[in-house]
């Protein structure tokens, strides 16, 4: 509980003065011969009426309103453990391949991807990144999504529920076909650069080699991650048992992909910067390259947080209201006197 304007109770020096003017006021008088017969009630002390006792309450009861008594609900800023990261992931076509388990038969994949059992690249992703993102609730987290070019879905933020609604809305092939790892880097950098923390951390997600033509290489992207102390992680997506879905005479059918992401140059991406590089064969993998890069070390970061209150004034003021108004009726119903 606190008093935000407590100067306010000032006003509270209206209490005696109003005191003073009722005990002083004179009731309206008659004239009369004498006053011989009403000389006994004047040794008697005035006493004020209900309404003028109704309108002191009111008086404090409305300092204290003007001073805004409230509770809050959160602190006005939590020192946490956290630090910056931009998840920049693949859209290109490729991330709609699907990855088959090593212990699982032909036919049970097949079945599997049928009944929904089992995603493609994609949607493993989001999968695991929205487990990452829920985990990590002190972090400022962003998102990026590349192809041709990258684009900022979000930047670095602790409203995650924003985060997470724009990661499942992510499609492949909706800025391009291609894979442009420079661009991603060169997008993140720049949402990073400027951040106060103390950690600073990209996790790039692709399935692909950088087939998009930019104007600087991934490489010399990295140096200037590495300039602005920008760690990135890579994360190559994608087995070796790879099937797309191909439309075929008689129906969708499994196709036997070929290619996959270059695992040297993300391995040189993150050895620039210092970071490290990953491997997610499937699902299980991405769910063990995410568990890994969730323990990456945390830093102190203040991060102020939106405060509510509950406002006790509006309820001070309806009651010095109420109170005015039963010292009001008082006085010209039942507690009525000639003078």
């Amino acid at each position: 509980m606190e008093l935000y304007q407590p100067w306010m109770l000032c006003t509270m020096l209206l209490v005696p003065l109003c005191w003073y003017v009722f005990k002083k006021r004179k009731r309206p008088a008659i004239v009369i011969p004498s006053i011989k017969p009403v000389s006994a009630s004047q040794k008697t002390r005035r006493r004020l009426t209900v309404l003028e006792i109704a309108v002191l309450i009111s008086l404090v009861l409305l300092s204290f309103a003007l001073a805004r008594p409230r509770q809050s609900h959160s602190s006005k800023t939590v020192r946490v453990k956290g630090l910056d990261i931009v998840l920049a992931i693949d859209l290109s076509g490729s991330m709609q391949t699907y990855d088959k388990p090593a212990d699982m038969r032909a036919d049970d994949f097949a079945s599997a991807i049928q009944a929904g059992k089992i995603g493609d690249r994609l949607h493993n992703a989001k999968n695991e990144i929205r487990r990452f993102i829920e985990s990590r609730p002190n972090d400022r987290i962003g998102l990026i999504g590349f192809a041709d070019q990258a684009y900022s879905f979000v930047p670095p933020t602790l409203d995650h529920g924003l985060l997470l609604s724009r990661l499942q809305n992510l499609k492949c092939g909706e800025i391009g076909e291609m894979t442009g790892i420079a661009s991603p880097i060169g997008l993140g950098v720049q949402r990073l650069k400027k951040s106060s923390a103390p950690r600073r951390v990209l996790v790039l997600f692709t399935d692909g080699a950088n087939t998009a033509a930019n104007k600087l290489t991934p490489e010399q992207a990295a140096e200037a991650a590495r300039e602005y102390n920008v760690i990135i992680h890579t994360v190559g997506i994608g087995g070796e048992d790879a099937y797309g879905i191909a439309e075929t005479l008689f129906g969708p059918r499994l196709s036997r992909l070929q290619g996959g992401y270059d695992a040297g140059l993300l391995a040189e991406l993150a050895k620039i910067t210092g970071g490290n590089t990953f491997h997610a064969a499937d699902a299980d993998g991405l769910r063990r390259t995410m568990q890994e890069i969730n323990k990456l070390e945390k830093t102190n970061l203040e991060q102020p947080r939106p405060v509510t209150y509950h406002e006790f004034a509006p309820y001070l003021a309806a009651l010095a209201a109420l109170l005015l108004l039963i010292g009001a009726v008082a006085d010209n119903t039942w507690n009525l006197k000639l003078p």
